[in-house]
Order: C-alpha cells, then structure tokens, then sequence
C-alpha cells in the first residue's frame, strides 16, 4: 500500500482510540460523571471525516484505497481537524486538573499534586502522541519506528497510571475533597451567597481564636477538622478565605505556619529545621523547605544566617 492509502486507514484508527482514551481520562477525573455531551465532539468529527473521504470517492469515481491528488488533500483536512479534536481533549483535562487540585488545596494541610501529577503526565504523553500521529503517519522509515515505541510505551505507561490510581488510596483523597467542595457550594445555596458584615466578623473572630490555640500547627488537620473546631460551616470559611490574598485552605494555613517558623527561628536559632518544621505542622521536611523558599524567597538556613546578620535581633537575644 501507498503513504496515501495507510494514512486514511491511520486516521480512521486513531480518531476512536484517542476519543476513548480521553473519554476514560475523564471518567476518572469526574468520578465516573460522564455524559453523551463528552462524547459528542469525538462522534462528530470522526462521521464528519468518514463523510470526507466517501465524498471524496463519489465525486473522484476512485476506489476508497486510491492514491489520488483529492484523497491527499482530503487527509490533510482530516488532520487539521483530528488536532483540533485533541487540542480540545487536552483543554477539558486540564481545566478538571485545575479544579481537581484546587480542591485538594482547599480541603488539605498540605500541597497534594502528586495524587495528580501522574494524571498530568498522561495528558502530556497522551496529547504528544495523538498531535504527532498527523505529522507522523505522513513519513516512513525511522521516524515512524521511533513514533510507533513511543505510542505503545505511552499506551502502557496510562493503563499502569490508571489501575494505580483505581487501588491506592488517591482516588479516596480526592473523592472527599471534591467532597467537601460539593457540600460546601449546598449549604451556600441555602443562603446568602456573599459574605455580610456581620458573617465575617463573625469568621474572623473565630479564625482568631483558633489560630491563638495552635490549631494550625497539628499537622495533618483538614478543613472539616478546622470548620468543626471553629463551629462554623464551611462555605463560611470558603467565602472568608476568598477575600484574602491566600484564596484556598492549604495557602491560607501554609501563610501561617512559615510565620510561626520565623518567629520561631528568632528565639530558638540553635533548633534544627526538622525541629521547626514539626512545631508548625509541616509534616516533611522537605516539605517546609519548599514552602519556606516559596514564601520567603530563601531556604531556612539562609533565614538563619540572614537573623545573624541582623544587628537589631542580636540586641534584642542579648537584652
């Protein structure tokens, strides 16, 4: 068979095959909330490429497999429109990416884009190889061994993603935060959607009260631990974390936590950063490292070193 020939067949191939690889992708960042409308875009383009080439046919008097000026041009139009068709694929995962771990933000202690970060990759490796099958296929040789290894390793590498991803305690993790975000967008249904006067002093209030007690440094606390010892519910908490700069639960209590570890450093500088970093509920130590130099533009050691050099702080130790 010609390049003309196998590219068609390719093109027929591929088109359901990325539609339902897709498709599953979204099955498992929904929880399984899929619907015909998800199905539809990949449906629609691929009758409209099979119409394509039929037409193509009936007008040309050529057999399907023909290798004809009118078949070429029909497959390059077939291959705008498959990128097209993956290029909003990867737009819809990576929107549910974004909501998915803002999620997790909001309800957990601590940053938790590894429960994510494998399905980021199968996006990447996915969206690579379905953009490059276009380009490819119209090639011989090398070029297309080289594609053809790295299609079937992207193909194992999303299925031992997923089943991973179906047994291990991940899904569960994100199965309460998103969780905690649908209950929390209910109870704000029953009331007022903004945040009054009164609602926020009354959240502000208690949020003070809570961080005077240390709440905010046990380590592994969520926001359903932090809302019921605050007795307040949750969209109020939402809301209020809203109208500052922080915006989600894991920023605002991170915020915290690094300015307890500076004050901290002041007055105990012969402590280490393990040390530091449990007193404020940073439940790695590589973890309060990232956080500090995020925060504070340097590592805890060159604070340290920074608190040494500060003539006003030694006054203060010495005094």
């Amino acid at each position: 068979m010609g390049v003309t020939q196998a590219v068609m067949i390719n093109i027929l191939f591929f088109i359901p095959c990325i539609v339902f690889m897709s498709v599953g992708i979204l099955y498992l960042q929904r929880r399984g909330r899929i619907t015909l409308r998800d199905w539809l875009p990949g449906l629609i383009v691929w009758v409209l490429i099979i119409c394509l080439f039929a037409s193509v046919v009936l007008i040309s008097g050529q057999p399907l497999l023909a290798d004809t000026p009118q078949m070429r041009r029909a497959e390059y139009i077939a291959s705008i429109v498959y990128c097209l068709l993956q290029c909003h694929f990867t737009y819809v995962h990576f929107c549910e990416n974004r909501r998915i771990s803002h999620a997790l933000n909001n309800y957990y202690d601590h940053e938790m884009g590894d429960l994510i970060r494998w399905l980021t990759r199968s996006i990447k490796m996915l969206t690579l190889v379905a953009l490059l099958a276009p380009f490819i296929i119209f090639s011989s040789g090398i070029p297309l061994m080289i594609y053809a290894i790295l299609l079937f390793f992207s193909i194992y590498y999303m299925v031992f993603c997923f089943i991973c991803y179906g047994v291990g305690n991940d899904i569960r993790r994100v199965e309460e935060a998103e969780q905690n975000e649908e209950e929390a967008v209910m109870d704000a249904s029953r009331s007022s959607h903004e945040l009054s006067a009164g609602d926020y002093s009354r959240v502000d209030y208690a949020v003070k009260q809570w961080v005077q007690k240390g709440g905010h440094l046990r380590s592994g606390i969520t926001m359903q631990t932090a809302v019921s010892e605050m007795k307040l519910p949750r969209y109020l908490l939402i809301n209020w974390l809203k109208t500052t700069e922080y915006d989600v639960f894991n920023n605002w209590l991170a915020h915290l936590r690094i300015e307890e570890a500076k004050r901290l450093m002041e007055e105990h500088p012969e402590w280490s950063n393990d040390t530091i970093g449990q007193q404020c509920g940073f439940n790695t130590r590589n973890y309060f490292q990232t956080v500090f130099r995020k925060q504070v533009g340097m590592t805890p050691a060159q604070y340290m070193e920074s608190l040494g050099d500060n003539p006003s702080l030694e006054s203060k130790c010495l005094s």
